[in-house]
């Protein structure tokens, strides 16, 4: 393991949680992926172990460590054979309560950020939009302030935990004509009237609850309104840059799982009278794998090293993501390809990786999003600066 950025301390952190993952996860995640259900009780041996409180304040149940354990603890997640399961955690954990954490008042974080550290309350993020997708400027989701409260009309869809979710950190337009300048971030308990959510049926990430969300005249207090009105905009995209390096973190490691794996498999699988790890075509392959992988760890690590430090790390964060999971996508086509027809085989891991794998270029941000945000970066000479101080 690489010494720059992880201790001894870091490495039984690891251990601990690899084998929590092992003894608490594994046996349970075959039937998760099956019914597409991950039980509740999961949620609360997570909380009650203190991996949902890694970043946050110990005010609120935290740790208050570094971003590294964040990265042992995605990495980790990717080799339980589940991305699905890995999404629902992460998502609640880094997307949800992230919000919770930066724009939430003292109260939002003893009612909310506190259990959702616990394990007690699952959150979930609304951002993306039926018409939008990563359009977060065209949203249409409306909240419209009367009297002491706020009236939320709209839907969201791909939203991670949406169907079992306690609360939803939304982000819904309370000035529509002013654009980007006109989106606020609220919480909405899950229970309240006028809420909807229908489960969707995806390729991959299966075991995880991916949602679209209908709010039909939903009343919150005004005290639910998170941070300034008219600075969601802002608030999101400060949370990108963290965002995008899960998302890349995440796509290094599921690579890193399905190469270890494959390199095993051609170590027994014999053909021609001698195992296929001797086959000069396909040892190069896995080597050229292995290597574009390798440098996307390292590249990831050091914007992560950065972004720990408080620097503004958005053009690397995005550029961390597009490479790595399109690494990552290509690594794991390759792996499926070395195992044959078994590859193709529901029982070995290859063929949910690679259904897996592919949400990696679309969620958080298309691809093709990003390289135009970077086109603007590099090529335009756009310098972005932090959107909050």
């Amino acid at each position: 393991m690489n010494s720059i950025y992880f201790t001894e301390e870091h490495e039984l952190f690891r251990e601990s949680f690899r084998n929590f993952l092992f003894i608490e996860v594994v046996p349970h995640i075959e039937k998760w992926e099956k019914t597409g259900t991950i039980e509740r009780f999961i949620w609360k041996k997570f909380g009650d172990m203190g991996f949902f409180g890694i970043a946050y304040p110990e005010a609120y149940g935290g740790l208050n460590l570094d971003l590294f354990y964040t990265v042992i603890f995605l990495e980790e997640l990717q080799k339980v054979k589940s991305a699905g399961f890995a999404a629902a955690m992460w998502a609640h954990a880094y997307l949800a309560m992230t919000h919770l954490n930066a724009e939430g008042d003292e109260r939002i974080k003893q009612e909310y950020l506190a259990p959702s550290i616990s394990g007690d309350k699952i959150g979930a993020m609304c951002i993306s939009e039926p018409f939008g997708g990563s359009d977060v400027a065209g949203m249409r989701t409306t909240a419209v302030k009367k009297g002491n409260k706020y009236i939320i009309n709209g839907s969201k869809t791909f939203i991670t935990n949406g169907v079992y979710a306690d609360y939803y950190v939304v982000a819904a337009k309370t000035s529509p004509d002013l654009g980007n300048k006109g989106i606020s971030i609220f919480l909405i308990d899950t229970n309240l009237k006028g809420i909807s959510a229908t489960k969707l049926d995806k390729l991959g990430w299966r075991a995880s609850d991916t949602a679209e969300i209908a709010f039909d005249n939903v009343e919150i207090p005004e005290e639910n309104l998170m941070g300034e009105e008219g600075k969601g905009f802002p608030y999101i995209m400060q949370h990108f840059a963290l965002e995008r390096l899960i998302m890349a973190v995440n796509a290094h490691a599921r690579a890193e799982y399905a190469i270890e794996y494959t390199i095993d498999y051609m170590a027994q699988r014999q053909a021609f009278g001698t195992t296929i790890n001797k086959f000069q075509a396909l040892r190069h392959t896995m080597v050229d794998h292995a290597t574009e992988v390798e440098h996307c760890k390292i590249f990831n690590y050091a914007a992560v090293a950065r972004l720990d430090k408080g620097e503004y790390v958005v053009k690397e964060a995005t550029m961390a993501k597009l490479k790595s999971t399109k690494v990552a996508d290509e690594a794991i086509y390759s792996c499926l390809q070395m195992l044959g027809g078994y590859g193709y085989m529901e029982e070995y891991p290859l063929a949910r990786l690679l259904r897996d794998s592919r949400l990696g270029p679309i969620g958080g941000g298309t691809s093709e999003i990003l390289r135009e945000i970077l086109s603007k970066m590099i090529i335009d000479k756009q310098n972005y600066k932090p959107a909050v101080k």
